[in-house]
Parts: structure tokens; sequence; C-alpha cells
């Protein structure tokens, strides 16, 4: 079958070629792949020398150029999530990077180096949670998009139909793609959340599914990727997809989130949250204008909800956004602005019923996708909400759970699975399995971008706010702000190369990796260090006099104050920056 990948494989390593063997009923040919010329050419199984090393692989994630040449990234572990209308789909646990080259002896000390963090960033990608594939089945589109195509469509290979926004390895697969005869050993990866599982209502057994599917398009970290770039790709762009199969029909909800469409930015600085910034020197509208413009295409009709406060920080936020769609005239896209910690200040969770209550008509009117039992499609969705508040991870999420919820609870009723007088609400073994699959789906997607696991995951899980809960959100929020600080710069560039945003150049010439922080970086923070420790010990070794030891606390601590004064004013230069990509600056 065309439109297949191989499932399972041999990796067979001679000192001049890679040999990958598919090992699916009546498949002869093998992949080479010369570790000198790079060159892949399909061969026989009879070619593969005996003294070739073998080992058992799951798929080939694709081939990257690192300082040293070229590595293979194979799939070496894979764990099964469950199957999606009889087709397999499966978590890829572990894998395994490459090298072509057998020694990196030829390299210099710096290029050695630099070899080293560029494998360690693609590793970074390859440990972050949430890579999920499937060999027969398109898994980077939805039920409603799969149920629209073309004969000519389902002739291709899974490569080539694939949705390019969701496919995380289609830079690594470049060279596979050239090459229609390579494809089937090609196997497109989606990043985000896969859930599935069986459920019992009534006695009525039926499969419900939750698929989050992250963009590579604008794909980084929290805060160094946000607003849109000049094609109108959204940061934290995700699509999740709710899926309900029972008795050979099936029902399908999307939603989508993103970061607000238009020029601006948060870069980190010190300050526990950043302001941001919107870019006071481009055309918000040109991004703006195609960003929906592809999303109208794809999705039909448009509801924003904009779920930032609307006072302080977020404020302008809000208004520009606001604006942007009146200025925008489009029938097509409606938008709604609830400010979320206001409306639920003092743990009044109850209140987000005020939002969902207020949309309940246009979700009615667009409707799901639905097919019955004989594959007649009963209704199409005829539109998405696009949700969105700062960093589309824990307001959105909750508000997706809810809407999702909603349309659960009449597909269910449709299908014969819910009585009409019954609420899915009252069902307490699905409703744990939701909640809590929600919540999940809520750590996947804020692990991915902000580092650490949702905040409010209690409320999705319990639907109450516990005090547990809070101090949980604590922790979490301290993480992050360590982490954004600290180590997203590497984290940033580490997708940035995944993704081929950034390419390795094959000559000797420096890399970004190579630039040297000022003297600032290093002196001030000592200075600090050494007056706070002085503080300390004058505290702890009292002088003769009270006024001596006085005087000396005043001076170490004024050293101490001042020296972290300067360094938080000059935080930009303190952070873990990006070397690889330099982002759009929005100031």
């Amino acid at each position: 079958d065309k439109c297949c990948s191989l499932s399972f494989s041999l990796l067979h390593t001679s000192p001049e070629k890679f040999y990958i063997e598919a090992c699916d009923d009546g498949v002869e040919a093998v992949l080479a792949i010369d570790r000198v010329s790079n060159e892949m050419t399909l061969t026989g199984k009879k070619d593969v020398p005996p003294s070739a090393n073998t080992r058992p692989i799951c798929g080939i994630m694709g081939t990257v150029r690192l300082v040293a040449g070229m590595y293979l990234i194979v799939i070496t572990k894979k764990r099964n999530v469950g199957s999606l209308l009889g087709h397999a789909v499966w978590k890829a646990v572990d894998f395994d990077v490459i090298s072509y080259k057998k020694t990196v002896l030829h390299l210099t000390e710096n290029q050695t180096q630099d070899n080293k963090t560029f494998l360690s960033m693609i590793n970074n990608v390859l440990t972050t949670d949430g890579f999920y594939f499937c060999t027969d089945y398109d898994l980077t589109h939805t039920l409603q998009r799969l149920a629209n195509v073309s004969h000519d469509f389902q002739e291709m290979s899974l490569l080539e139909r694939a949705d390019q926004r969701f496919v995380w390895n289609g830079s690594l697969l470049r060279e596979f793609l050239t090459q229609p005869e390579l494809h089937k050993f090609a196997i497109p990866v989606v990043h985000g959340f896969v859930v599935m599982k069986p459920c019992r209502v009534n006695g009525k057994i039926f499969e419900w599914i939750l698929i989050s599917r992250r963009s590579c398009f604008r794909a980084g970290v929290r805060y160094y990727v946000r607003g849109i770039d000049s094609e109108g790709h959204a940061a934290n762009f995700v699509e999740t997809e709710q899926i309900v199969l029972y008795n050979g029909g099936r029902a399908s909800f999307v939603q989508t989130r993103g970061s607000m469409p238009f020029f601006w930015s948060q870069r980190p600085n010190l300050k526990y949250k950043p302001k941001p910034l919107i870019s006071k020197n481009t055309n918000h509208m040109d991004g703006f204008q195609r960003h929906f413009d592809s999303q109208v295409l794809i999705y039909g009709k448009q509801t924003i909800l904009n779920l930032i406060n609307q006072k302080g920080s977020e404020k302008p936020l809000e208004q520009a956004f606001a604006k942007m769609v009146t200025g925008m005239e489009n029938g097509m896209i409606k938008y709604v602005a609830f400010d979320f910690h206001k409306e639920c200040s003092g743990m009044r969770w109850d209140r987000l019923s005020i939002l969902v209550d207020n949309v309940a008509e246009t979700q009615d009117e667009y409707s799901y996708f639905m097919v019955d039992t004989e594959g007649k499609v009963l209704s199409q969705q005829k539109g998405t909400f696009r949700s969105n508040c700062m960093d589309c991870l824990d307001r959105t999420n909750v508000i997706q759970s809810m809407l999702a919820r909603r349309s659960v609870q009449s597909q269910l009723q449709r299908m014969g699975v819910l009585h009409v007088a019954q609420r899915i609400e009252e069902q307490a073994d699905f409703e744990k399995i939701y909640k809590n699959a929600w919540a999940d789906n809520a750590n996947a997607c804020a692990k991915q971008y902000a580092g650490t696991g949702a905040l409010k995951t209690d409320f999705t899980r319990t639907g109450k706010r516990t005090q547990m809960g809070l101090v949980m959100d604590g922790v979490n929020s301290a993480i992050r702000y360590y982490k954004n600080n600290f180590s997203d710069g590497f984290r940033q560039d580490s997708i940035d190369l995944f993704l081929g945003n950034y390419a390795v150049d094959e000559t000797d010439s420096p890399t970004p990796l190579r630039i040297q922080k000022d003297w600032k970086f290093l002196t001030l923070p000592i200075i600090m260090v050494v007056a706070f420790s002085m503080c300390i010990i004058c505290l702890l070794m009292a002088g003769d006099t009270w006024t001596e030891t006085l005087a000396y606390l005043l001076f170490w601590g004024t050293a101490a104050a001042v020296t972290a004064a300067v360094i938080v004013f000059n935080g930009r230069d303190f952070v873990d920056a990006p070397k690889l990509v330099q982002k759009e600056k929005m100031d």
C-alpha cells in the first residue's frame, strides 16, 4: 500500500553503509545509506554484508548535519497508545543519534565542543515528551479533513500527504522527500499529546480519544516566541481534536489555540513577569490577515476566545486584538473577550459557565463532524473556537475542556449512548477519565512550551480549585521562572536546530555558539554574592561595638542591594538567550 510506512525494521551497520531492512511481509527492498557520500539508495537483502552489526529499530526519524558531518536519528523504543480506526498509534519513547563518521579526530577542539553542544540540543528535543506516529494512518489530519479528500490524495505516501504544520521531523526527512521510492521508510512524527480510552456509559462501550497536534511553524519556548511571524504563523499553535468512536459510527470536535496573532514580544529580563511589548514599527494587519485567512480556509468560521486580563500589563494586548478584529470587517470572525482571572477571582471557578453559556449558540451552529455506522456524513464542523491567554496553556486548556464536554454530551446522545435527559457530568467513571485526560493534555502542552507542568490542573481534574492546587501552582511558577530565565535560550536553540530553522555550516567558520558574554555577566554576580556573604559574616561575628557592626552591615548591605539593582536593570544581559536564530526584536 503506497500510503503506508514500514512498521518495524532492522538496522545493519557496516563501516561503509547503514542498511535499514523492513520486517513487513513481502517487502524485499532495503534502504542503504552511504556513510561517506551520504547517498541513499534502495538495494536488496542479499547486499547486506553478513559482518554488519544488526539491531532492531522502530523507525527512522530522519537525518541532520552537525559539525562532524551527517547523523542518522532512529526511534529505538515505542509504546502502543491505542488503536485509531484499526490502526495502531505509537508513542516514540527512545531515540538514537548515530554518526555517519566513525571518528571526530578530524575536528579541532572548538569544533568538537560545538558538535557536542549541537548533539545535546538534538537530544534535548528528542527527550521532550510527546512524539507520536502511525505507520498506516495519517495522524496529522482531523477525521473531517480525511473524509473530504480526493482519490489522488489517498494514493500519496504518508510523507507527501501529511499536514506540514504538524510534521515535527519534516526538516529531518528532507533527504527522503526528493526520492519518492524512499517514502515508505519515512514516518511523519507529530508532537503534542494523544490519549485513547475505552469508556462505558449505560453499559455501552465506546472509545474516547484526545489528540493535540503542536504546529512546528513558529515553534519555540514561552518567552522567546510570542505573537506571529510575517507568514501569519502563531506561536504555540495547537490543534486539539476530540474523537468518539461507537459501534462503527464516529464523531470529532476540533478546537485550536495559539498566541495572539500580531507582532508582540515578552522577552525574559529576570523580572517575574516581563512586560509584554507590542511592536510599534510593524504593519500588524498584514500578518493578522494572513493568519485568519489560513484559519478560515482550514477550519471555516472562527470565534476568538481571548481570556487575558483586561487590566494591567495585559490590557493593551486585549485592546489591540479587539481593534484588529474590528478593522478586518470579516463576518466569518467573531471576537469574545473574557477576563478569566477577574471573573474567577476568589476561587469562583463556577463562573466559567458564564462564558460557556455565552457561546453555546455559536457552538451549536458550528456543530461537529459526525459519520453514522454506514459511513454517511450526518454533520460537518463549520467553524472552530480559537482560544488564547498569554501562554495559551493554563486558562486556555480549562475553557477548551468545558467546550469539548458540551460537544461530547451532544455526540453521545445522538449515538444513543446517553439518554436524552442524562448529563455527562453525572457519569462518574467517564467524568474521571475525561478530566484526567484533559489535565494530562494541559501538562503535555505546558511542558513543551513553558518547561513545567500546567497550572490550574486541580480544577480540570476535580472540578474544584483546591489549596493544594494553589501550592503546586506556586512550585510550578517558581520552576518556570528559573527555566524561562536561565535555560530557555538553549531550549529555543535546540528547537530551531531540530526544525531546520538553523542549519549547521559545513565550513570551518566559527558557530554562533562561540559568542562570549561581556564582563558584567561574571563580575556583577560575584560582587553581589561577596557583598551578601559579608553581610552574613558581619551579623555572625559582631564587632566591638554595635555602631561598628551597623556600619559594616550598612556598607555591605548597600553594596549587595546596588549590585542586585544593576543586575535587574540590565536583566536582558543575564538571562540565557538563544544564540542560533535571531528572533525578531519587538522593542
